[in-house]
């Protein structure tokens, strides 16, 4: 069976690539995953331990973005993405020789993914437990709200129309049909 010329044929992604490009859509919607902007990459360097704070700091990882990008660009490529670890890692790893060191740094990103960190949780405080408990709202607030807690939605806003005849608040409504029912009649 013969293949068609120009059919792209599955290419092997390796683990380094795969982290390229989960920290190059981190955040972005819109992003390819084919190239990364400069704050994923400080993010990539310290997510994956490439700043230790002694050798390289965030200074470094940002100077070392500036060098290996095009001069108009804002972003870098995946080759030159391992450029810039090659170059990271002969200060990271200084008694290593460049291919091992580069080969160690490549070791400390491949298979991860971004670390969400920081992000806001709720806070269960008892001041906005009782703002938000709906069984102790009163008036017209009471109103909007089943039995459950849950909104009564249009029905809760919206004064509703009664169409059944009686007054409104009228206890005893739907009571009138029973009673004539009920009662036989007398005679005269």
């Amino acid at each position: 069976m013969a293949e068609r010329a120009g059919a792209k044929t599955p290419v092997e992604i390796t683990a380094l690539e795969e982290s390229f490009r989960r920290f190059a859509i981190h955040g972005d919607t819109r992003a390819t995953g084919r190239d990364m902007n400069g704050k994923n990459w400080s993010k990539l360097c310290k997510d994956c331990g490439v700043i230790d704070g002694k050798s390289i700091t965030l200074t470094d990882v940002d100077i070392v973005f500036s060098k290996v990008k095009n001069k108009t660009a804002r972003t870098i490529t995946y080759s030159q993405f391992k450029e810039a670890l090659a170059e990271l890692a002969g200060k990271r790893f200084k008694d290593k020789s460049s291919e091992d060191a580069a080969q160690e740094v490549y070791r400390m990103i491949e298979g991860k993914s971004p670390v969400i960190s920081g992000v806001t949780k709720a806070v269960a405080s008892p001041t906005v437990s009782r703002l938000t408990d709906t069984t102790k709202f009163t008036g017209s607030h009471k109103e909007r709200f089943d039995e459950t807690g849950r909104g009564k939605g249009k029905a809760g806003r919206v004064e509703m129309v009664d169409k059944s005849g009686y007054v409104s608040g009228y206890k005893h409504a739907g009571s009138y049909e029973k009673k004539v029912s009920k009662s036989p009649q007398k005679p005269m």
